[in-house]
């Protein structure tokens, strides 16, 4: 007996001694010096956002550590929701959605971390980061309102994730120092107050007072609206406002008169859409910039420090409020402090040497990134999609029929195509114009699976004219290129209106009875092709180059790798489509328009040996593609 209550005496002991270590471990302001406190000392953060959703878990600990040779003390970091919560009630907590590992690494790594659960993240994600299909459940939902079925939604979400970070909060014995309200909601069209007071209690349900709750704003886009009572605020700028960084200071300052100062989101690079030239930001302006800032005594965050990519079809896309619909490209290499493959660039040397100025940089040597040329790939073309065994092969579940177009919503479906067929009426004059209302976004018009016209939310092309003849079946692939992540205005996707003929009087005839067969173009489907491959390839015609006028095409080819070592896959030549390396999807490519080039194919997804390559390609295809051993981005 006396031995029992001897180890419940030991257990006692070191309960209180870790009770009394955490006692101490508190994250706060000061609002006479201005200064953030850890444990009662000044300190000032220099932290680089590094978003775990955008590379292979395998590279995490590779990245960080070259984020920690630059003398960085912080990682600031997104949650994306969609990743975790793909579909209502399923949750992927594992390989790139392991944020506990994330941290653990991060933390290892000597560096704390700045967590930004949202649930909107914007961060140029398919709809913000918040899951398609609430528009499934809630077709008139107001996301990031206090719309209720969408504040439901999010409790949901918060206590599924939440208690899996709570023990990563500074004052339980963690990382995190600050756990980010919202993101930029002065710059929503809404301002609901009520909805930032709810996420605030919310959030600080399950983090009390073990970290640090604030929030991020652009200094002129209705920073009052952001700013939330007993939340700490923040601001962000890129080095095009450096020269306006008083005006900005004193803006920050009128919805907040004391604490340290914070740029959550300084800029060494910029987003880039389809259709654009590449978003490149000067090095040395770059680096001066970041000075100009911490001589202010402030915080600050670079936004990226560290890329990546928008893997498969992640990448979001933008309005900007003006109407204007941009898709944003695949590669997230963003011209940040480090390449998408995770190296050093000038502009890292530049940032480093600026930060040593201020802190404690170590003395860590950077290797460079490594890739390899692994040379051409003959590619065969293997199926049509749009062909009687095209469906049958990648077509998911039945054919389903409505009288009104159905969106990839309605029929729960995040991305990839959805044909839309009916048949067509006697046409009382020659030509008619067809037209397509709320197209989203992107539509390859065929009659009798012949190519008629491609029509385009991203250039205003809604109409096509389409001469009498004897075809009767007209044929709609409407293609998803990403939903809005700015404003996140419920963007749903697909044919959202009525698609309308014109009459001999000018009036328009709605057509009716249509048929849906979904393309999502997922891992189940990619795995159908292998298998088909593997019986059917010996059978497959030789490539013709040129346009496809009968629909998408899936394209197949091996290579051989001697080498483990990342490459990049360049699709000069080809047109528009989607393209997968041993099953994984690389993403999205489209270098008939650019800039993007070239996709990065990491590594670890290759293998010693022969190797896989699929392209479902949707208009221009060649007989050969080539694995390069450095990117072109900018066209």
């Amino acid at each position: 007996m006396a031995g029992f209550i001897a180890i419940e005496v030991i257990i006692l002991l070191i309960n209180l001694s870790i009770a009394e270590k955490l006692s101490h471990r508190r994250f706060t302001i000061d609002n006479v010096t201005n200064t953030f406190l850890m444990n009662g000392e000044p300190f000032r953060y220099v932290s680089g956002s590094f978003h775990y959703f955008r590379a292979l878990p395998e590279v995490w600990q590779k990245r960080l550590r070259v984020m920690q040779a630059s003398g960085l003390n912080a990682i600031d970091t997104y949650i994306e929701w969609s990743l975790h919560n793909p579909q209502d009630g399923i949750y992927e907590w594992s390989g790139i959605a392991d944020i506990e590992t994330f941290i653990h690494l991060a933390e290892q790594e000597g560096f704390y971390i700045i967590l930004r659960p949202g649930p909107y993240i914007c961060a140029e994600r398919d709809n913000g980061g918040i899951p398609y299909w609430l528009f499934t459940k809630y077709p008139n939902i107001r996301l990031r309102t206090s719309d209720p079925d969408y504040l439901y939604e999010v409790s949901i979400w918060y206590n599924k994730l939440m208690p899996r970070l709570q023990r990563y909060f500074y004052g339980n014995g963690g990382p995190i120092i600050m756990v980010q309200i919202e993101n930029e909601y002065g710059g929503f069209h809404t301002c609901d107050r009520d909805y930032l007071r709810w996420l605030r209690d919310e959030t600080h349900k399950y983090v009390r007072d073990q970290a640090l709750l604030f929030t991020t704003d652009i200094p002129d886009l209705n920073i009052k609206c952001g700013k939330i009572d007993g939340v700490f605020a923040t601001t962000d700028f890129g080095i095009d406002r450096v020269k306006e960084i008083e005006d900005i200071w004193n803006t920050l300052r009128s919805v907040q008169p004391n604490g340290p100062l914070v740029n959550s989101e300084f800029y060494p690079g910029w987003l880039t859409h389809w259709q654009e030239p590449n978003q490149r930001r000067d090095a040395n302006a770059v680096a001066k910039a970041l000075r100009t800032i911490l001589t202010y005594n402030a915080s600050v965050n670079l936004y990226m420090y560290f890329g990546g990519t928008n893997f498969g079809f992640t990448a979001g896309a933008n309005d900007w409020g003006f109407g204007k619909y941009a898709a944003d490209i695949t590669s997230y290499d963003y011209d940040a402090v480090m390449d998408e493959a995770g190296g050093a660039t000038e502009k890292f040397v530049l940032v480093r040497d600026v930060i040593s100025e201020f802190m404690n940089v170590p003395n860590i040597e950077v290797l460079p990134s490594r890739a390899k040329a692994f040379g051409k790939v003959q590619m065969k073309p293997i199926i049509d999609l749009l062909s009687d065994e095209g469906r049958l092969l990648f077509a998911r579940g039945s054919p389903m029929e409505s009288i009104k177009p159905r969106t990839f919503e309605q029929l729960e479906q995040f991305s990839g195509l959805v044909l839309y067929e009916t048949d067509l009426p006697e046409f009382e004059i020659d030509p008619t114009l067809l037209k397509v209302d709320q197209l989203r976004d992107r539509a390859y018009v065929y009659v009798d699976q012949t190519f008629l016209a491609t029509l385009s939310r991203e250039n205003n092309i809604y109409t096509v004219p389409i001469n009498k003849s004897i075809r009767k079946k007209l044929q709609i692939l409407v293609e998803n290129q990403g939903r809005i992540n700015y404003y996140v205005a419920n963007d749903m996707k697909g044919i959202l209106g009525n698609v309308t003929i014109q009459k001999h009087n000018g009036q328009l005839q709605v057509l009716e009875n249509w048929t849906h067969t979904q393309f999502p173009l997922e891992e189940t489907q990619v795995k159908h092709l292998m298998k088909y491959v593997e019986s059917e390839q010996r059978n497959s015609p030789e490539t013709e180059t040129g346009s496809l006028n009968h629909g998408p095409t899936a394209y197949y080819g091996e290579f051989i790798v001697d080498d483990i070592a990342d490459t990049y896959l360049n699709v000069r030549g080809w047109g528009k489509g989607v393209a997968y390396v041993n099953g994984f999807n690389l993403g999205r490519y489209w270098p008939l328009v650019g800039p993007q080039i070239t996709l990065y194919v990491p590594g670890e997804i290759l293998k010693i040996g022969s190797n896989n390559l699929i392209l479902i390609e949707y208009q221009l295809s060649q007989k050969k593609i080539s694995l390069d051993s450095k990117p072109q981005l900018d066209g």
